[in-house]
């Protein structure tokens, strides 16, 4: 999403009403910005924790008390029917049975807190782009008198950056990223809200995607005709190495494409080369001038 300057309207109540339906709007669903709470989410982790920590030391305390106890007492850390029928009267080992109910919930609720938490952890940011567009619509900007959508407390939710989370992340390689950061009005689509541009991601990917095959092929393409027309073993050698280095800092500049991936594909694109060049068309000229 972009900012333009044009006449919009609001159809929704200001406030929650409005706020939802702007986020509805978006189709690539790139305005699904929320807060991540990440000091709460942390002192809730750290609650948790600790309160383990105090169950974990009173379990303690009952074991080594039944360690010092008598046999039929000690019968009760390796049989659970009996530590059961014995918790029915006696106190200590009903403290420990409870105490083991309590332990399970709260063990529960401290692995799940963290595998939400871990969950969170690696969802994006918004983009800068992104967030700015969301923002001039949650201060209402387009109205000529600035305002937070939301009242009380909420009117900062969306103040740092750092603390805010994507739902639905924009997997952006470098070239997609340029063009949405630098060319968006280029992409826009006809439907506004409240002066926001609307420019869908198809109409980048297909640009990108058209860009890609492009470049890849003029690169494949004028690396061998250029190999072709050159008879000269050391110039080719030389070419061999240009168009390899010129290839790996396309994948490398234009793409997402990790170190290994870097790797393999420019391995595969010398190895075209390097076969192209020992080939019979590749040295054609070479044997038409010894004949």
């Amino acid at each position: 999403m972009d900012i333009e300057k044009t006449a919009g309207t609001s159809q929704y109540l200001s406030g929650y009403p409005s706020l939802a339906a702007f986020i509805a709007t978006d189709r690539d669903q790139t305005t699904a910005i929320f807060k991540r709470f990440r000091r709460l989410g942390a002192r809730h982790l750290l609650h948790v924790q600790s309160h383990l920590a105090e169950l974990q030391a009173e379990l303690d305390v009952l074991d080594r008390e039944d360690f010092e106890g008598n046999l039929d007492m000690k019968q009760c850390s390796r049989n659970w029917k009996r530590f059961c029928d014995v918790a029915t009267y006696d106190d200590r080992q009903r403290k420990k049975r409870d105490l083991g109910s309590e332990i399970g919930h709260s063990l529960k609720q401290y692995r799940e807190a963290l595998f939400y938490e871990s969950r969170l952890a690696s969802l994006p940011h918004p983009t800068k782009r992104t967030l700015e567009a969301f923002r001039y619509n949650f201060f209402n900007f387009h109205g000529g008198n600035p305002y937070p959508t939301l009242g009380g407390n909420s009117t900062t939710l969306f103040d740092d950056e750092d603390d805010l989370v994507a739902l639905l992340g924009e997997d952006r390689d470098p070239l997609t990223a340029f063009l949405q950061d630098r060319c968006a009005r280029l992409f826009k689509s006809g439907a506004t809200h409240n002066n926001i541009m609307y420019a869908p991601d198809r109409r980048f990917a297909r640009v990108v995607t058209f860009l890609s095959i492009l470049n890849a092929a003029a690169l494949l393409v004028g690396a061998i005709v250029s190999l072709y027309a050159i008879t000269s073993p050391k110039t080719k050698l030389g070419i061999v190495a240009l168009f390899t280095a010129l290839f790996a800092s396309n994948v490398g500049v234009l793409t997402n494409a990790r170190r290994a991936e870097l790797f393999a594909a420019t391995a595969a694109y010398a190895a075209v080369l390097v076969v192209f060049v020992s080939g019979p068309l590749g040295g054609e000229t070479g044997t038409r001038g010894q004949g």
